[in-house]
């Protein structure tokens, strides 16, 4: 979990050990080819509407893929192989209200989750 209490998703783990200069020369070529085509694929939401991911406007918003976007969900698992490989746990998450939507387009959603139940 991360320390404001969210669940990061693959890139973020991703991005983090590639900041803190954890990931092989192999893993490194993979990460900026696919973060490249990501950006490249679909619209970064905060380029649509900048209050997005603010954290007074929309607290904790996250971003999800939708199941349909396919095309992008397929590249996940060699994310998965870079956290698998520096012993970093995740799980796929799928929900049908992951929260209070603020932003969507045709692959992808942001929300702000539900409060969590203690």
């Amino acid at each position: 979990m991360h320390e404001r209490g969210l669940r990061p998703g693959v890139f973020f783990l991703v991005n983090r050990l590639a900041r803190e200069g954890r990931l092989t020369p192999e893993q490194e070529r993979f990460r900026r080819a696919n973060n490249d085509w990501y950006d490249a694929a679909y619209t970064t939401p905060s380029h649509v509407d900048p209050t997005v991911y603010d954290p007074e406007v929309n607290p904790g918003a996250v971003a999800w893929f939708k199941s349909t976007a396919t095309h992008l969900i397929e590249r996940v698992p060699g994310y998965l192989d870079i956290l698998a490989a520096h012993g970093v746990p995740c799980h796929a998450v799928h929900s049908a209200d992951p929260g209070r939507v603020v932003y969507e387009d045709d692959v992808q959603i942001v929300v702000v989750p539900h409060a969590r139940k203690p």
